[in-house]
This record gives structure tokens, sequence and C-alpha cells, in this order.
């Protein structure tokens, strides 16, 4: 047991959850390139199944799911690829960041962003295999599954939370598969050539995408992993009463 993560304070039973916890968390990182092999539905249903244990506002469970694989995951990629060949400006239903990032935001995005593109082999000024990057998200990072989270037009943030808990369950429950995925916001740029190819209804907000798949770890991104914040950065505690305030009006 290590004192350090908290395992010495708990039983066996509970020790070993926190630890295989633990384990699957931090083996989740998004996965940029796939095996040619297809993800049996069986399995997919399972971790759909699974994943609807997240919590909602009310039980309100607002989140759907478009599981696109085979011909109409060929017919999907092709259709977002020429939206991007035709230069078709992004227009995604919602924004999923301020316009102007804070410094340390900013910093991370850029880490992230450049690691991956190292990782692929493409360089800062390489314009070539920064297109051929931008269509390899149409093309799902050829992952054999596709999957479209979508919400009611008009959700509440809450609904976003509420949506956010589930994919996190659903990304969780495919590593413990032996499965990889990569959340996709990216695709959500073209959310009305994506209604168009799944038929759905105009009052229906794309969310994001995620890529689906068995992951191909001899590929160089898969292993790179961005670095993750100190404890100290994004936690305070909170163990004592606020000072009354004595003040007289």
């Amino acid at each position: 047991m290590n004192v350090m993560d908290g395992t010495d304070v708990m039983d066996g039973t509970d020790a070993l959850m926190l630890t295989f916890t633990r384990a699957l968390i931090e083996a989740r990182h998004c996965k940029r390139a796939y095996l040619a092999k297809p993800v049996p539905r069986d399995m997919v249903a399972h971790v759909l199944r699974v994943a609807a244990n997240a919590p909602s506002s009310r039980n309100g469970q607002p989140w759907r799911i478009a599981v696109v694989s085979g011909a109409a995951r060929d017919a999907l990629s092709r259709a977002l690829c020429a939206e991007l060949e035709r230069g078709a400006p992004p227009a995604p239903d919602y924004a999923n960041r301020p316009p102007v990032l804070d410094p340390i935001a900013e910093r991370r995005a850029a880490v992230a962003g450049e690691g991956v593109l190292s990782a692929k082999g493409i360089a800062r000024d390489d314009a070539a295999g920064r297109r051929a990057h931008q269509r390899d998200n149409m093309r799902f990072h050829g992952a054999p599954l596709e999957m479209i989270l979508h919400l009611p037009k008009g959700a509440p943030p809450g609904h976003f939370l509420d949506a956010g808990f589930f994919l996190q369950n659903v990304m969780l429950a495919l590593v413990a598969c032996g499965l990889g995925s990569c959340p996709q916001f990216s695709v959500a740029g073209y959310a009305d050539a994506i209604r168009k190819q799944l038929g759905l209804l105009p009052d229906r907000i794309v969310v994001c995408g995620l890529a689906v798949g068995y992951p191909d770890e001899a590929v160089p991104v898969n292993r790179f992993v961005p670095p993750r914040a100190e404890l100290e950065e994004y936690v305070t505690w909170h163990d004592h009463a606020p000072p009354e305030n004595t003040a007289r009006e």
C-alpha cells in the first residue's frame, strides 16, 4: 500500500478498487491511430449501457448517441472531408472555449497541439502536413467507429455537464475493454453535414464526435501524453470557518 495514494486507510477490497480505478483513468488518453480491426457491436452496447449510470440533473439523462460504422461511417467521413476541402468555415452549434484564453490555458493548448504534431512528424512550418492532420480528424484518425454525441436544441449548460459525465464513463469503459478513443470537437464544426448524413433533426445540437477503435500503440502519436497540472494549481482546501464579519452597518 502507498501512503501517498490513500490506500493505507482502506481495507483490501477498497484499496484494490482504487488502484484499478486510478490505472483505468491514467490509461485514458486520446488515441489518434487505430488498427484495421472492427469493434464488436455487443461490446459497444455494453459500454454504452454501463456508461448510462452517469449522474444527471433529476435523472434526466439528456444525452443521445449515434453510433456510426461501416458504410455509414465512410459516408460521414467523406462528407466531412468534402466540407473541409471546399474551405467551408467551421460552424459548430456552440462555442467550446472563450474568445480569448487566459495565459495558462493558452500555454497548455500550445504545448498539447505542438506535441501531437511533433509526434506525427509535422513541423511548425509544414502547411501540407498540418492540412493532412486536419483531414485525419475528419477521417476519425482511422478509427472504424465514430460516435456522435448530441443534445436537444436550447440545452442549458447543465445538460452539457450531464453529457460530460456520460462521455467520461464511455471513454473509461472503452479502456477497460481494451479500446481507445479520441473526443473530437473538430467534427462538430460541420454540424449541418452531420445532421444531414445521420438524419438528425434541426432541433439537435451536435456536441462532439468520439473516434473509437483498437489503438495502434506502435504509432508514436499514441504515446504522446500532454502534461497535467499539479494538484496545487487547481485545488484549494477549506478546513476552517471564515472569520465572522464584525463590521457594523
